[in-house]
């Protein structure tokens, strides 16, 4: 953890809500990223994003400083949006969502490449539906947080087994359904690859 942020928290456990501020402004992107990646849109994202601070600003009596806050910070994030998801039907994310904006290409495709992306959406949607709500959060959190199987087990308080086995069925499942819907006449876009 960067010093100056250890020093916010210190201020901000004393009640200093500009030092939690800053705190804010250091994980407000990768805690927005995991709301909007988990729940669909930007709105319940920002919603989201809003409440997990809350309930971190509480907590931060209870932190322990020898613990990443960072890693803090997305754990109360998931479960939070694991709870939300759980009362409504399950969201379906665009692929744009899951790609780092840094890879999004910054010409407009042409009629055939927009279409051919539209379908890959279409088939990403499909596939992330089957997907638990946990499930969805270790994904997220492995493949665009970059956290360890140890910091997702702690985050959502499983063992370290079972976040490596529900994530290898979630990648097996993933990968089935995208051969399955690759092969059918429905799954490949009417045959235009």
């Amino acid at each position: 953890m960067v010093e100056i942020q250890k020093e916010w928290l210190l201020a901000a456990r004393k009640g200093d809500a500009d030092a939690f501020g800053r705190v804010v402004e250091a994980f407000q992107k990768p805690v927005f990223n995991l709301c909007y990646r988990m729940l669909g849109n930007s709105e319940d994202a920002e919603d989201a994003a809003q409440e997990s601070f809350w309930r971190a600003f509480q907590g931060l009596p209870k932190y322990d400083f020898q613990r990443s806050f960072g890693t803090w910070m997305l754990s109360i994030a998931a479960h939070y949006c694991i709870d939300r998801l759980r009362r409504k039907r399950p969201v379906l994310l665009s692929l744009d969502s899951l790609l780092p904006e840094d890879d999004a290409p910054d010409e407009t495709p042409g009629p055939e490449a927009q279409t051919h992306r539209k379908q890959e959406q279409e088939a990403v949607q499909t596939l992330l539906a089957h997907l638990g709500r946990e499930e969805r959060a270790m994904i997220v959190m492995r493949y665009w947080h970059d956290m360890s199987y140890e910091e997702i087990a702690h985050a959502l308080r499983v063992s370290v087994g079972a976040v490596k086995s529900r994530l290898h069925r979630a990648r097996h499942t993933l990968a089935e359904r995208w051969h399955s819907n690759r092969l059918s006449p429905a799954g490949s876009g009417g045959g235009h690859e």
